[in-house]
């Protein structure tokens, strides 16, 4: 009776045990953890990002036969009999075992594998593995084999942090799971039982002594014959690289893009979403960036610039082409080009005569006097100064901003309105704090480099925007869209007025403070130097490309006397754009003759 009661409860236990079972029917809408890999514009692979689990998710019919038929042959040569469980061929696999004295067949059917690593913890105890094969049971009656078989060499874990079999055939053989040969897929099957020491990464003779047993196994069931196993034999292996956790090919893009995308989607699901992301970066372009950063910064080591950014975007697109976000990403992450909020000083003056020109008052040739003015403003006194400290009299606009005077941006400010000012700032994306100060054209705010370029690319497109973004497109792993930056221009500035400021910022290469930026056609852009000389920039563009370079210190320590950003940034401006337009063919700012200009304001 004592018996009986014991087998009862014992029973009765695991009744209860299979009863809170996870329910396998929920493997009808499974997505595995799976990498997200980040290319460049052209398909150049820059980063595979992941979690854990480094995994690429493929339909069984992008999985070589040869390797599909090594590990059924290795790891249960009955998987098309049983039906989740084999007592027939677990009893065979001991006797087998024991027979060669070495592990020739398991006892857990893929079936079994496949609901342990779902579904159960890696202990050995006979309750797991009595709840295994019971989930193994359920799982047969719910999918077929080849679903089961899909699932399993999608999900097993191959050694260094590679789940599945297409993210393992990369990183082992350099190539896709469709492509492998019978001596790679054997070796693959191999190291199953035990990955992270039968890796050939680890031990090559040893995942080669594997690859032996299993193409033995294959041969003893008739699966190949002993000619191609001989040859698999003797096949010279080329082994790939270790894929998970590699270090992006450029991480100033791949770090700004991480951005755009953990806003977008959350960082969660961007490392487990197996997601596809085109960027809008091309490489080539972006190593071009980065060398000029890297030279121009020996340079302005003389003046104490310690930290260099670099941003272009394409007017047309609003497609970020290149960012470099400091001298040297090993020692600083931080990107500059799209996080530090640093003054622009005289690159901010467009904006001002930007809205000049859109008031219908002014034109590129109307007369403004630079001239000494004082402005009191809440008991404050502010008297402005151009950077020489001279005045110039009664001179044209285009004048005034090639020179870059001071006194003349400040005047047209008041005579706009500062508020005004901060309106087309905010329609061209600027969306940095701005307080409505007496000196704000003078540069009396902090931005990003990417803001200034943004609304630069703006200028250069005659007024018309799209979302600036560093994707094209992401897709999943099947090809899915799931989201499309296809350009959608809008015009969002006058365009007459967008002319004429391109007009008289042409002015500002040809003859006055950015004469070192001329490269030979037609190009527009502004030196910025603010009054301590913390920051000095250039930021200029032609029709198809508009880019920002600035030069300053971490802890805002001054760069020097005489560091301006027409000396200094100015050349490195024209340096990244001449190579970065080889090949693209040389344009012309649209007229304002080609547009209507406002009527003027009242």
């Amino acid at each position: 009776m004592v018996g009986s009661a014991v087998v009862a409860g014992g029973l009765l236990g695991l009744a209860i045990s299979f009863r809170n079972l996870p329910d396998v029917r929920s493997l009808r809408g499974y997505i595995p953890s799976e990498t997200t890999h980040i290319y460049d514009v052209n398909g150049t692979l820059l980063l595979s990002l992941h979690d854990e689990e480094n995994r690429e998710v493929v339909p069984l019919n992008a999985i070589s036969p040869h390797l599909i038929r090594a590990v059924i042959a290795f790891e249960d040569s009955h998987f098309y009999q049983h039906h989740g469980i084999n007592p027939v061929g677990i009893g065979r696999a001991l006797v087998t075992n024991l027979t060669a004295g070495r592990t020739m067949e398991g006892g857990s059917t893929l079936t079994m594998q496949l609901v342990k690593n779902l579904f159960l913890t890696p202990e050995r105890a006979l309750g797991r593995k009595v709840s295994e094969a019971v989930l193994a049971l359920r799982l047969e009656q719910i999918f077929d084999k080849q679903q089961i078989l899909e699932m399993y060499l999608n999900q097993v874990y191959w050694g260094h942090n590679t789940y599945g079999v297409q993210t393992a055939a990369r990183s082992y053989f350099n190539k896709p799971a469709s492509d492998l040969t019978l001596a790679e897929a054997a070796m693959m099957a191999g190291i199953i039982q035990a990955p992270e020491a039968f890796s050939p990464f680890v031990d090559f003779q040893t995942a080669k002594q594997r690859q032996g047993l299993v193409l033995e196994r294959m041969q003893e069931l008739g699966w190949i014959t002993a000619q191609e196993a001989a040859t698999a034999r003797q096949q010279e292996i080329k082994l790939g690289e270790i894929t998970s956790f590699s270090g992006s090919r450029s991480p100033y893009i791949t770090d700004t893009v991480m951005q755009e995308l953990s806003q977008r989607f959350g960082r969660e699901a961007v490392i487990k979403g197996g997601m596809r992301v085109q960027t809008t970066f091309d490489l080539k372009t972006q190593e071009i960036a980065e060398k000029v950063v890297k030279n121009a910064a020996k340079r302005l080591a003389g003046v104490r610039a310690e930290q260099m950014a670099l941003v272009a975007v394409d007017p047309r697109t609003h497609y970020i082409k290149a960012v470099v976000g400091g001298v040297d990403y090993q020692k600083s992450q931080f990107n500059r080009a799209t996080q530090a909020m640093r003054q622009p000083g005289s690159a901010f003056k467009p904006f001002v005569y930007y809205q000049a020109f859109a008031s219908g008052r002014y034109t590129p040739d109307s007369s403004i006097t630079d001239s000494p003015v004082t402005y009191r403003d809440s008991g404050e006194v502010y008297s402005p100064q151009n950077y020489d400290r001279s005045f110039s009299g009664s001179m044209s606009i285009r004048a005034a901003l090639a020179s870059s005077r001071n006194i003349p941006a400040v005047v047209l400010g008041q005579q706009v309105g500062i508020n005004k000012v901060i309106e087309t700032c905010r329609i061209l994306g600027i969306k940095s704090p701005m307080l409505p100060v007496i000196s704000l054209p003078l540069g009396a705010v902090d931005l990003t480099p990417l803001e200034i370029t943004s609304a630069y690319a703006t200028f250069a497109n005659n007024g018309w925007q799209s979302e600036t973004t560093s994707i094209v497109q992401i897709t999943d792993n099947t090809g899915h869209l799931l989201l499309d930056n296809t350009p959608r221009p809008k015009l969002v500035l006058d365009p007459w007025a967008a002319a004429a400021l391109n007009s008289a910022m042409q002015s500002v290469i040809t003859s006055g403070t950015g004469t070192g930026a001329a490269i030979g056609r037609p190009a527009a852009g502004k030196t910025g130097t603010t009054s301590s000389e913390r920051d000095i920039w250039f930021v200029g563009y032609v029709p198809q490309l508009a880019t920002a370079v600035w030069a300053g210190n971490d802890n805002y320590a001054p760069l020097g006397k005489g560091a301006t950003g027409g000396g200094m940034m100015a050349p490195i401006w024209r340096e990244f754009m001449s190579q970065a337009l080889k090949g693209v063919p040389v344009k012309s700012f649209t007229s304002m003759s080609e547009f209507t200009r406002p009527k003027p304001n009242k």
